[in-house]
This record gives C-alpha cells, structure tokens and sequence, in this order.
C-alpha cells in the first residue's frame, strides 16, 4: 500500500450526534469531534490566508454544530455543510488524518 494510501478513507459516517467516524485505507479508524473538525476548519473565512492566523472565534461555534451534509471533493477532500451556516471550508483526506492522529480532532473539554 502506497503511504498516501493511508490517508483515504474507506467509510465516513455519523458514530453520534457528536462524533464522526472515519475508516482509513490502512485498517485505522478516527472518531472525530465534529465541533473540533468545524473549529479547525481551514478555510479563508475561519484562517487568514497571508498569516496563517485563525479568524474564527471559536465562542461564535455553537456547542451543538453538527454537520448537515458532506460531499466528496474528488478524490481528495471532503466538503460539509455545517448547521451554524459554514460551508466554504475543504477538508483534504491527509490533513483530516494527520489531525486525527495527532488528537486534535478528539472530544473537547
């Protein structure tokens, strides 16, 4: 298996209304906090793109935002549609996983 292999999921579903579930290529499965997933959003709205600072305030991010669609983006990336309005941000499959496996993504406290 090729290592950018890894980084594509196999299954993406809702686990609860808090938690998304990602199965990877590689066997490894992701429960992902999906207010932490709206948090690190990437998009130009939520990061400035000449910084690299965040512009979202995370208070303005509903404590029960929850995503109402998500759309594949080729064969790269995920796009979703989020309940707070947000649908501009793309989540490329090898950043979901590095976020993923580096705990970022896991329940907030």
């Amino acid at each position: 298996m090729a290592a950018s292999d890894t980084h594509l999921p196999t299954r993406i579903e809702q686990h609860d209304a808090q938690t998304l579930a990602i199965g990877w290529a590689d066997g490894a499965e992701s429960l992902i906090n999906v207010r932490a997933l709206r948090l690190a959003c990437g998009c130009a709205n939520c990061i400035d793109e000449w910084s690299g600072q965040p512009l979202l305030e995370p208070e303005s991010v509903p404590v029960d935002v929850a995503p109402r669609g998500i759309q594949p983006v080729g064969r790269y990336a995920i796009q979703i549609e989020w309940s707070d309005g947000h649908n501009t941000g793309i989540y490329p499959f090898e950043r979901l996983r590095g976020l993923a496996d580096q705990g970022v993504l896991a329940p907030l406290d």
